[in-house]
Order: C-alpha cells, then sequence, then structure tokens
C-alpha cells in the first residue's frame, strides 16, 4: 500500500474557498481504481505542546493500492481541472510517498 502525506500551503484567508474546491472534487478520487482513502485535514487544537500548527496549511491524507495507482491519479482529467481551479490559492505543495515497512 501506498500512503501519500499532501501539505498544500494555501495563500492567507484562502483555506475555505480552497476547501469547498478540494471537497467537490473528492467523490472523483474517491471513485478512481486504486483509491483507498482522500481526506483533507486541518489542524486542530489539542493542547499537546509539541504540537506545530499552522492556519494556512491543509493535510491531505491519501492511500492507495499501488504506485502505479498514484500516478495514474496525478493525470487524471479531474485532478487537472482541480489544479486549474485552485491554482489562484495554493502557494505550495510538498508530498511525502511512503510505503508499508
Amino acid at each position: 500500500m501506498i500512503h501519500v502525506i499532501a501539505s498544500i500551503g494555501v495563500k492567507p484567508g484562502k483555506r475555505s474557498a480552497f476547501l469547498k474546491i478540494f471537497k467537490a472534487n473528492v467523490p472523483n478520487v474517491l471513485a478512481e481504481n486504486g483509491c483507498i482513502e482522500y481526506i483533507p485535514a486541518v489542524d486542530t487544537d489539542s493542547g499537546i505542546d509539541a504540537q506545530w500548527k499552522d492556519e494556512t496549511v491543509v493535510t491531505v491524507i491519501e492511500k492507495w493500492e499501488t504506485i502505479e495507482a498514484l500516478h495514474a491519479h496525478l493525470e487524471a482529467p479531474h485532478m487537472k481541472q482541480y489544479s486549474s481551479d485552485v491554482a489562484d490559492l495554493v502557494e505550495d505543495v510538498s508530498l511525502t510517498i511512503l510505503e508499508d515497512a
């Protein structure tokens, strides 16, 4: 199984607009072959001192059956449309791609 942690930095004040577009695309992604999980998450106040919080970051937690399924996801037409739709809202993206140990 492939695990992806995507950290998406959105422009200040644009998180709600970004999440609206993102969530509208989630059903398309979940319908893709090989998609197991695809959810957006935001920081919550945990009261744990070591926590680092950032109001401008949306973390996407993904699980894919194979690396090939992940590659196909990145090329899917709805993902190209999504990327275009959020281009003015996003400042940066970083990915951590993992496999089961």
